[in-house]
């Protein structure tokens, strides 16, 4: 079908303004460089970006009603007054609900659950006139009658924490600005801990202590991290005795503890760093569980007094490594150490008893389904909190009895009643990749519009980065393409850790290519199964997933019909040489670093920017965020502007930026599926389902 019409606007057309880098010797022409602006007020940036809207919007404009349909079915199957399950902790019962028509939710508990209910905080109050609000952190002090929270406006990622009174509902004189959003509380309900952000690299690199009454500029720096390839993070164990200050690079980390009694003393290191050596830790009595991948690189189990964490020789190991199961977190209870693992791209949990006792695992019996730890906040519990999803069945939450093994459904996600698992049907493939290593795909379609002749429309979703499992759960929204018979496959490509690290560790550095060429292998091997027709395959992908559709656009843009890349990460090699943007140093790590000439040449053979040519492209949808802080508006800007230059179809390629958010998207329950809506309508149309 022709994306083109006389009626409407043409494209625009971003100036070139001749410049080159240089590094290496190599030349790269950087003729949009101009498009990137920090402060975000340059007249001419800003008007190029208003018309790729307002030309995005003309064109959008002819799939509108069917994107206003989609977000209409979207809510519609949202339950109006969709609440959390409760969770004890001290003398409560904390919770979160929704009423209906309203974007946020509010934070309630309960002294008993028949009692009555104390709205401790309605967040639509707290967004009212903002066109963004994101709630990070809210942390309720130990003798509960404070609430500390953390409040993005912008959607940077940058928090200003406050205090509340829960008993006058006064918000207290303490701000405190440019954090990371999580406070932790000192047990004395007087002091509490907060990462402050550098003002350049937005990396939360500073931990300071605040006493409540005092004024921000007097809080104490209690650590800094002087490696800018370190994140930082702050905890409680679960007996809320320690605060844990994790230290985490990509393959290496450090955690440290402060009395939580003892609020002016010093962090202490549990295990100094050590290169490679990633750990965790869980606290019972006087002792320590650590997850720790020494010599193990799916990690294993260890148990240490607390008189001798520092000396690895006298660590005793619980739970052993395996080379087909990977430990991805533990929790530790009065009554047994609990582990969740994933084996086969299956996550699994183990109950181990501290009584000698047998061990027990939860089974379940769907092909692509995930579950994992709830709340789980008393350490004193019989009761074992878990959750679980699949791509047919929708978010379960469960108790399950420690002594009896008796599993109990606690709640189950709302959807209207004509909505019936038995509708649809999931799969689990193995595709075989160019090199013959087996890639795993999660499927899901409409029992009732599945052919099987490859005549259906193919929806596929990679992202394939950071280690991070896209994981197989249930999707309300994927709901409008599975009745339009599209069959919708997410592909686990290398880069996460779907088959443990080292699926992750065949993704990254020098085996970056095999996430792009995994996407396009497994995109064959699903059409010669006969799962969709060859001419109408659509593709998606954010953020570093956004990376994965734009290389694979330049390498095989013959498959795909459409993509849309969401705040894509595609000018990786001159993101990564400037260290001043969030993100860079401590991901060299992930991608490389680029000023080491093998990695800036491993880097620029796949950057999406630097090897657009010309050829035909696939129809494209492009988001950003004016704000974003983890992938910058520029990128995409630059992009959009290269392809319009050098591509050599008449396919759409449509540029929209939200001037209001960042890298999350919108914020809201309702307005979060408006960019899904869109996305959807976008390949609706050109699939001529619309």
């Amino acid at each position: 079908m022709s994306a083109l019409s006389p009626t409407l606007p043409p494209a625009p057309v971003a100036e070139r303004r001749e410049h080159q880098w240089t590094e290496h010797g190599v030349l790269r022409p950087d003729p949009y460089a101009w498009l990137r602006d920090d402060s975000r007020t340059d007249p001419a940036v800003l008007a190029h970006l208003e018309a790729e809207n307002s030309y995005a919007d003309a064109h959008i404009a002819r799939f509108a009603p069917l994107r206003d349909k989609l977000l209409a079915e979207m809510i519609a199957r949202l339950d109006p007054d969709e609440s959390s399950v409760p969770y004890r902790w001290r003398s409560h019962y904390y919770y979160r609900r929704f009423e209906a028509g309203l974007e946020y939710p509010l934070l309630a508990r309960k002294a008993e659950l028949e009692g009555p209910e104390q709205l401790l905080l309605d967040v639509n109050l707290r967004a009212v006139g903002k066109d963004y609000y994101d709630l990070g952190g809210s942390s309720v002090s130990p003798n509960e009658r404070l609430l500390a929270i953390g409040e993005d406006c912008l959607g940077r990622r940058i928090y200003r924490i406050q205090v509340l009174d829960l008993s006058s509902g006064e918000t207290l004189a303490d701000s405190l600005e440019n954090t990371e959003g999580d406070p932790v509380w000192a047990n004395d309900n007087l002091h509490l801990f907060y990462i402050a952000k550098d003002p350049v690299t937005l990396l939360g690199n500073k931990v300071y202590r605040h006493r409540l009454g005092t004024p921000q500029s007097e809080d104490v720096l209690v650590y800094e991290e002087t490696d800018d390839s370190f994140f930082l993070g702050l905890d409680k164990t679960l007996d809320d005795s320690r605060i844990l200050l994790y230290q985490q690079a990509t393959l290496t980390s450090e955690v440290s503890l402060l009395d939580a009694d003892a609020p002016l003393g010093h962090f202490q290191s549990f295990l100094p760093r050590q290169e490679g050596h990633e750990y965790s830790i869980a606290k019972l009595g006087e002792h320590y569980w650590v997850l720790s991948n020494h010599q193990a690189p799916n990690f294993r189990v260890f148990k240490v007094a607390a008189t001798d964490t520092s000396d690895m020789d006298s660590w005793q190991e619980v739970w052993p490594h395996a080379s087909e199961v990977r430990v991805e977190d533990i929790l530790l209870l009065n009554h047994a150490l609990v582990l969740q693992t994933r084996e086969r791209g299956a996550t699994h949990i183990h109950i181990l008893p501290h009584d000698g006792s047998a061990p027990s695992q939860l089974s379940f019996d769907e092909a692509a389904y995930v579950t994992g730890l709830g709340t789980n906040l008393d350490p004193d519990a019989g009761k074992l909190r878990i959750w679980y999803s699949s791509l047919t069945t929708p978010d379960s939450v469960f108790d399950y009895c420690l002594q009896t093994g008796a599993r109990t459904l606690l709640k189950q996600l709302k959807l209207p009643p004509e909505f019936s698992p038995a509708q649809y049907h999931s799969e689990r493939l193995w595709l075989k990749a160019r090199d013959g290593v087996e890639i795993p795909v999660s499927l899901v379609y409409s029992r009732g519009k599945f052919r099987g002749d490859g005549s259906n429309p193919l929806y596929l979703y990679g992202y394939g980065a950071y280690g991070h499992v896209v994981e197989p759960d249930f999707s309300a929204a994927a709901l409008s393409l599975l009745d339009r018979g599209l069959v919708y496959a997410i592909v686990h490509v290398r880069g996460g850790e779907m088959l443990g690290r080292a699926w992750y560790d065949a993704g990254r550095l020098f085996n970056k290519r095999n996430s792009f060429t995994d996407f396009i292998d497994a995109t064959e091997g699903l059409l010669a199964l006969g799962y969709g027709d060859r001419s109408r395959v659509v593709a998606s992908g954010a953020s570093a997933g956004g990376l994965l559709m734009g290389a694979v656009a330049n390498m095989a843009p013959e498959l795909y019909l459409a993509m849309a890349a969401h705040v894509p990460f595609v000018d990786i090699v001159s993101s990564m040489l400037d260290e001043t943007l969030p993100l860079t140093t401590n991901e060299y790590d992930e991608w490389g670093d680029p000023n080491d000439r093998a990695c800036f040449d491993y880097m620029l053979s796949y950057s999406p920017y630097d090897n657009i040519s010309r050829q035909a492209y696939p129809h494209l949808l492009v988001t950003t965020g004016l704000h974003d802080s983890q992938v910058q508006y520029f990128e995409p800007a630059k992009w959009v502007a290269r392809l319009r230059e050098m591509k050599t179809d008449a396919n759409l390629l449509l540029f929209k930026t939200d001037m209001d958010t960042g890298h999350g998207g919108k914020s809201g329950r309702y307005r979060q599926y408006e960019d899904t809506a869109l996305e959807y309508a976008f390949f609706l149309h050109l699939l001529g389902l619309d």
